[in-house]
């Protein structure tokens, strides 16, 4: 059994992750992904000013993806907690931590890159908490979790309070 766990830091999202280790300890064909989308890029970082300078148009450019590189590590390391407090769960649970990954997802669409993340890496199970760190907003019923199960064919969606 492939199961992503799409988590966020919170206590539901946390309930999710415990719920998954105690379904799963006595599976040793279990694989599991953690998988938590990082906020989107500011604004800021979206583009640049722009140049009808080529020359100076494409110093822009490579400045702005530098700095997308290094905004995207920062988030990276400052969210890292919440993937390995995740896999050290599953491990308490005795799930082995070899069958464990952790993956980052970058917000675009956090239902979609969940989705694609699951199917482009043969997860045929999502496992989500019912509310995430934002209350009702990043992974609430009416959000996140409502379009993963809206548009989730071919998946299993397990849903936990």
């Amino acid at each position: 059994m492939r199961v992503l766990v799409a988590v966020d830091g919170s206590a539901c999202s946390r309930r999710a992750v415990k719920y998954v280790g105690e379904v799963l300890r006595t599976r040793p064909d279990a694989e599991v992904m953690v998988f938590h989308v990082l906020a989107s890029v500011p604004p800021i970082l979206r583009q640049h000013g722009g140049s009808e300078n080529p020359m100076m148009e494409k110093r822009l450019g490579t400045k702005l993806e530098k700095e997308q590189r290094a905004w995207y590590k920062q988030e990276q390391d400052a969210e890292r907690k919440i993937l390995k407090k995740a896999k050290a769960i599953l491990e308490d649970a005795g799930l082995d931590g070899a069958r464990i990954q952790m993956e980052f997802g970058y917000e675009d669409n956090i239902a979609r890159n969940i989705l694609e993340k699951a199917r482009s890496s043969g997860y045929n199970t999502i496992v989500v908490g019912r509310h995430g760190r934002s209350g009702l907003k990043r992974f609430s019923w009416g959000g996140v979790t409502q379009r993963l199960l809206r548009t989730g064919h071919g998946l299993t969606i397990w849903v936990v309070e």
